[in-house]
C-alpha cells in the first residue's frame, strides 16, 4: 500500500480555485507509478463519492459528472503526486476529499476498488 497525504483544503468563497495535492509515500514493494488514483468526497449526512480518477501514466482521467468541466486530475510520477484542480467552486462542492490508490483493475469509480487511502482535507465553500 501507499500513505497518502492529502493538502490544499480550505474555506473559499463560489466561484474560487483551489488545487488539492497527494504525496504518496512508497512502502516496499508498492511504487506510485503501478497505482491508478483516484479524489473522492464525502459531504456530512452523505455516502463517499467518486469526484476524479486518472490511469498510471495519466493516459486516461474520468470525472463524475457533477465536476465535468470545472475539476482537473492530474499526476507527476516524478514526485510521487496526484493533483486535482478545482475551479467555478459550488457550495455543494463542500465535503472532505479523499486521495486513494489502486492496483486493481477494476472501475476506477468504484471505491471499493482502492486499497490506499489518504486521512482528508477539508473543503468548504460559502460566501
Amino acid at each position: 500500500q501507499l500513505q497518502l497525504t492529502e493538502s490544499g483544503g480550505g474555506l473559499v468563497q463560489p466561484g474560487s480555485s483551489l488545487r488539492l495535492s497527494c504525496v504518496a509515500s512508497e512502502r516496499a514493494g508498492h511504487t506510485f507509478s503501478n497505482y491508478r488514483m483516484g479524489w473522492f468526497r464525502q459531504a456530512p449526512g452523505k455516502e463517499r463519492e467518486f469526484v476524479a480518477g486518472i490511469t498510471w501514466g495519466g493516459d486516461f482521467t474520468y470525472y463524475a459528472d457533477s465536476v465535468k468541466g470545472r475539476f482537473t486530475i492530474s499526476r507527476d510520477n516524478t514526485k510521487n503526486t496526484v493533483y486535482v484542480q478545482m475551479n467555478s467552486l459550488k457550495p455543494e462542492d463542500t465535503a472532505i476529499y479523499y486521495c486513494a490508490g489502486t492496483q486493481g483493475l477494476g472501475s476506477i469509480k468504484d471505491g471499493s476498488e482502492y486499497d490506499s487511502w489518504g486521512q482528508g482535507t477539508q473543503i468548504t465553500v460559502s460566501s
